[in-house]
């Protein structure tokens, strides 16, 4: 085994994929550290124990399920609300799915999922505004565009291109209606 460190990001990285994978149980320094092929001495370099560990592993989470994501969708030319649903319809996820079952008996995890809630209809709300849509409407549209999403990345069913195409075109339509 190695006595490289590893990094922080590594080490939540190396997490996400055993909680998408085997959920919220398999967080633990130990066989993380075998998966990265270090010591558990590695673990502790960055964290001071397993609750500062799960407190970074939510804030990656975020990062990638949401800042990452904002970024991408922002870069994009064209229209970003389109960009955003074509890219969250585009595959189920995971990682939604196993962090959302970690909220339902984890409080620090129950918070991040309701920040990121929040920042995702804030995101929306805007999105909408930009293309018309009233302050009010907007909100209310908002919400229930991010429940669509996590309607779908919970549900673990692809959509092929054609029915995806169709859906976001009917989900901007719905945002565009005064």
């Amino acid at each position: 085994m190695e006595t490289d460190r590893k990094s922080k990001v590594s080490w939540t990285d190396a997490g996400l994929r055993a909680l998408e994978a085997d959920g919220h149980n398999a967080l633990k320094a130990q066989p993380l550290a075998q998966i990265l092929g270090v010591t558990r001495g590695s673990f502790y370099w960055h964290f001071a124990d397993l609750d500062d560990f799960h407190s970074a592993l939510l804030v990656r989470w975020r990062e990638r399920m949401f800042e990452e994501t904002v970024a991408d969708v922002m870069r994009v030319e064209g229209d970003p609300l389109r960009s955003l649903l074509t890219r969250v319809l585009s595959e189920p996820s995971r990682l939604e799915i196993a962090v959302r079952s970690w909220a339902l008996v984890n409080p620090k995890a129950a918070e991040m999922v309701d920040d990121v809630d929040a920042r995702r209809v804030a995101f929306l709300e805007k999105l909408l505004q930009d293309i018309g849509c009233p302050t009010e409407l907007a909100k209310l549209r908002a919400q229930l565009l991010n429940w669509a999403y996590l309607g779908f990345a919970l549900s673990n069913r692809r959509l092929d291109r054609a029915a995806r195409q169709n859906i976001v075109e009917d989900l901007l339509r719905f945002g565009k209606m005064m």
